[in-house]
């Protein structure tokens, strides 16, 4: 059983930055994809970034240059670095593994969510202005 932990969520003023963390831990664990995902009050999920086995990276363009996500693949975690945090960053952010899709002659990993087989619980992110 594949289990997702995320840590480093929290309280911080605009501009703030914080970093997230994603343990994960189970048999022969090796998805194609991780991201991070989040989701505010009332909204919908939002694939906020994904990186695949490879290291190549897709941001979703409301956090283009101030997100990073990365992986230590070694230490099977998955990180998530915010910089310049703005009230509209608020929400839960999730850790997410799973499969990556065929199309364009190659595979790559999506940001909405329908190909990741594995969640984390969830850690609260908050921005005040």
């Amino acid at each position: 059983q594949v289990q997702l932990v995320e840590s480093g969520g929290g309280s911080v003023q605009s501009g703030g930055s914080l970093r997230l963390s994603c343990a994960a831990s189970g048999h022969t664990f090796s998805p194609h994809c991780m991201g991070w995902f989040r989701q505010a009050p009332g909204k919908e999920r939002e694939g906020v970034a994904v990186i695949d086995s490879d290291g190549s990276t897709s941001y979703a363009d409301s956090v283009k240059g101030r997100f990073t996500i990365s992986q230590d693949n070694a230490k099977n975690t998955l990180y998530l670095q915010m910089n310049s945090l703005k009230p509209e960053d608020t929400a839960m952010y999730y850790c997410a593994a799973g499969r990556s899709a065929y199309y364009s002659g190659g595979y790559y990993c999506v940001r909405d969510g329908s190909l990741m087989d594995y969640w984390g619980k969830g850690t609260l992110v908050t921005i005040s202005s």
